[in-house]
């Protein structure tokens, strides 16, 4: 921002002796417009000293994707967003035949096992349990009696879930990919942590009476925000930053609107 042209100085009436006559002598003062000194880049200092930028829903040092960040009065919708309880997409990545003191593949490795009597069918199998008993909690956590019309019109919108604390909770759970050892998993959630989901990695593992390690969590989205939305580490610049804004700002409204009324 500060490397962008600045607005040009503001002019002011400065009576100036006039320039001197042929003889030499001064002809007395003549009204000049200069520039307003105090105006001077090296007088002011930059422009912008303070700006507040805000972080939305972090990812730890081991996970990547969409991360949303605010800038001054994108703080306010950060907020609102937070209070939407808006679903996160993630695409997590494991690998079958062993286990790790964190349940990443980085971590310690403290077990090895067989995973050759795995099949998709299987784990497909432990991904509809683990979707319908966090069914079930969404329900609870969301508050809201069934049988009524209210409950209706939210399921019509989308819209139940937790709207204040809860447990994490899967709202969604399949399997995109699956080549023994390996298998990706694409999971949408609530309240969640990056931690938790490389824990539920290592429950499926047990479920399915071997191990598993997590090695890759990537969130693809983040409420209203998609991968396209993202910037990448080339595209940190002022222009890139401010068209990203301009084109979420309808999105975003339109999310607080249906949510929040």
């Amino acid at each position: 921002l500060n490397a962008a042209p600045g607005r040009a100085p503001r002019q002011h009436v400065r009576f100036l002796p006039a320039p001197a006559g042929a003889d030499g002598k001064e002809t007395g003062l003549v009204a000049t417009t200069v520039p307003v000194l105090a105006d001077h880049p090296l007088v002011r200092g930059p422009r912008f000293r303070r700006l507040k930028i805000g972080a939305g829903h972090r990812l730890d040092v081991k996970a990547s994707g969409v991360f949303v960040l605010g800038i001054g009065h994108g703080n306010k919708l950060l907020t609102d967003l937070y209070n939407c309880h808006l679903t996160k997409v993630y695409t997590v990545g494991g690998l079958f035949g062993k286990a790790t003191d964190d349940f990443s593949d980085t971590g310690k490795l403290v077990e090895k096992t067989t995973f050759d009597h795995i099949t998709r069918e299987k784990l497909e199998r432990i991904l509809a349990v683990i979707q319908g008993t966090n069914h079930k909690a969404l329900l609870m956590h969301s508050n809201i009696d069934m049988k009524t019309q209210e409950a209706y019109e939210l399921a019509v919108k989308g819209l139940i879930r937790p709207m204040g604390k809860s447990p994490p909770i899967i709202t969604a759970i399949r399997c995109l990919q699956f080549t023994l050892p390996q298998f990706q998993l694409e999971i949408h959630c609530l309240h969640e942590t990056q931690q938790y989901l490389r824990k539920i990695v290592h429950e499926i593992g047990l479920e399915l009476k071997s191990s598993a390690v997590c090695t890759q969590v990537r969130r693809i989205r983040d409420g209203v925000f998609t991968l396209d939305d993202a910037l990448l580490r080339t595209q940190w610049d002022l222009q890139s930053i401010r068209n990203a804004i301009w084109n979420c700002q309808l999105k975003v409204k339109t999310e607080l609107e249906k949510t929040l009324g």
